[in-house]
């Protein structure tokens, strides 16, 4: 168990660190910054190299919502999802204050959003909490079943990494606009530490949605699984 949570640990790091860095550092050059596009390939490319990585040993979860939903659709053992979800959170506050020690070494730093999640003033686009809790839930949702679906018998062994990774771009290209993308508890735990206020205030929403997604994922899997 220990090997898995360690492996947890580094998965969940990587993606926090790459995928809100390249938001904190390498989209924050007007005309050559990476944009949204690049930001979401990021955060794609975190997971898939890490599942590539770590997931044989892992699971290669790196996701609080993830570690629910493949537990609720039966493929990993209720007993562990707590000390998964604690390592993640864990790993990812780790991620958030090495990335926060790197950006405050620029001369005129300035924090703002951090890549922190939000909704209403706090969304890119200024979506409304409804909006941000249905796209939560639903591109959790499908990423569960991405998942779960890619990791299935029934399907070539090896792909799934490239599967999940390119979902989670996807993820990212749609909801960027709205929350700046959630759809991982842990991730928008690290960020919005070092934020505080505001996003603190609305960390309720990515922890709820993201975790319906997950279990609603879950239990769907279940149900148009015909080998469970």
């Amino acid at each position: 168990m220990q090997k898995k949570l360690i492996a947890e640990f580094i998965g969940t790091f990587w993606l926090v660190f790459g995928g809100c860095g390249s938001a904190v550092l390498a989209a924050a050059f007007p005309g050559l910054g990476i944009g949204f596009v690049g930001v979401a390939l990021a955060f794609g490319l975190t997971v898939l190299t890490m599942a590539y990585a770590v997931g044989g040993i892992s699971g290669g979860h790196f996701n609080p919502a993830v570690t629910v939903g493949v537990a609720v659709a039966g493929r990993f053992p209720m007993k562990n999802v707590a000390p998964y979800v604690i390592t993640q959170v864990v790993a990812a506050v780790a991620a958030a204050a090495v990335l926060y020690l790197v950006a405050s070494g620029k001369a005129d730093f300035q924090l703002g959003g951090f890549a922190a999640n939000g909704f209403g003033e706090h969304s890119p686009g200024g979506y409304s909490l409804l909006s941000a809790l249905v796209i939560e839930v639903v591109l959790t949702l499908f990423f569960l079943l991405i998942i779960l679906g890619s990791t299935s018998a029934r399907v070539p062994a090896g792909f799934a990494p490239i599967a999940i990774g390119l979902a989670l771009t996807l993820i990212h290209l749609i909801s960027i606009p709205v929350t700046n993308t959630s759809v991982n508890p842990a991730r928008s735990t690290g960020q919005a530490l070092f934020v505080g206020g505001w996003a603190l205030q609305q960390l309720w929403l990515f922890w709820l949605a993201p975790i319906v997604g997950g279990v609603l994922g879950g239990s769907l899997w279940k149900l148009v699984d015909d080998e469970g």
